[in-house]
């Protein structure tokens, strides 16, 4: 049985308390529990999140748990953490196999000192003050969530799921995840060193035509996708087509076309289920060499770097946390 303290911060987000269902839906009823979840705060009891809603929590005792999960507040700017916060953090770490956090959760990490000359992620939005406070900390706020020995940090709250799947995967082996994941309905499990920002979000277009011209490039980058292909699907002249593109999302339909294939690439390459000989084709990049030019003008690195740095996380993460057994019942309900 694995034991989660969940530790709920003041004015706590509502949002962060949904990595937790990954935990309630391996616990399904066909095998018995693997995971024991347990609300935490200060002094217990009712607690108000920043929506208005209660929480009922439990008392700090002693911090004798496997996980701990820090969860999310909506202002890190106005007032400081609560200082018995850090304290037990600080305590529960010495005492458990691993300690989390959960968006803004990464400030309470910090400030217990969990975190220095270590690599962290958080929130994009609390990157720049989080930078401030603590220096000492090794911070990417452009990643899904970041594993660092037995420090695990995630970015927004919907990546806290994210990050409790990596969890799972941890203790009851990458099937077990996957079917939580697909309990849970996700269309795509995120790995750690995805970017946060979405190429497809920040070029949200106006109207259907270009909307439509974006879904063309995502579902064909492995063709050489022209201006006059582009043009076709939207209807309009090459002339006319670019400039409403640029209008529309705010770069050429080269730019776009190059973003949304290195996207797509580097969610390959992260997954290692092809070489990148193969990513490079199936991307549209053509060749190696290409795909290697545009990677360490957009990202500072080759693919192969990244290849080898999701490798190393993962190989860190099981040499910390050896899977249960309990992964093979699960999987046999």
């Amino acid at each position: 049985m694995h034991r989660i303290g969940f530790i709920v911060p003041q004015r706590f987000q509502m949002m962060s308390l949904a990595a937790l269902t990954a935990f309630e839906l391996a616990n399904m009823p066909q095998r018995g529990p693997c995971y024991e979840v347990h609300l935490l705060s200060p002094h217990g009891g009712p607690l108000e999140s920043s929506g208005g809603m209660t929480l009922q929590t439990e008392a700090f005792g002693e911090p004798e748990f496997d996980t701990i999960i820090v969860g999310s507040v909506t202002d890190v700017w106005s007032a400081p953490f609560e200082p018995e916060l850090a304290s037990f953090v600080k305590a529960a770490a010495s005492a458990s196999r691993r300690v989390a956090s959960i968006c803004s959760g990464a400030f309470v990490l910090a400030e217990a000192g969990l975190l220095d000359g270590r690599r962290a992620t958080m929130h994009w939005a609390h990157a720049s003050e989080f930078k401030t406070r603590y220096p000492q900390v090794i911070a990417e706020e452009d990643r899904i969530f970041i594993n660092d020995g037995p420090i695990w940090t995630s970015a927004g709250m919907t990546a806290g799921i994210d990050l409790a799947l990596a969890l799972l995967d941890n203790d009851l082996g990458s099937d077990a995840a996957k079917l939580v994941a697909r309990l849970l309905v996700m269309n795509q499990r995120r790995l750690g060193g995805q970017l946060q920002h979405s190429a497809l979000l920040d070029m949200t277009p106006k109207s259907d035509r270009i909307a439509s011209v974006l879904a063309h490039i995502r579902c064909n980058l492995r063709n050489p996708l022209t201006i006059e292909e582009l043009a076709d699907v939207a209807n309009l002249s090459p002339r006319q087509f670019s400039r409403t593109f640029v209008t529309e999302t705010g770069q050429s339909p080269a730019k776009a076309v190059e973003r949304l294939r290195l996207e797509a690439a580097r969610f390959m390459i992260e997954q290692g289920q092809h070489t990148i000989n193969v990513i490079a084709q199936e991307t549209g990049f053509a060749d190696r060499e290409r795909m290697r030019r545009a990677f360490i003008r957009t990202f500072g690195v080759p693919a192969d770097v990244l290849r080898r740095n999701a490798r190393d996380q993962t190989a860190a993460a099981n040499s910390v946390s050896p899977r249960s057994e309990v992964g093979a019942t699960l999987l046999s309900m």
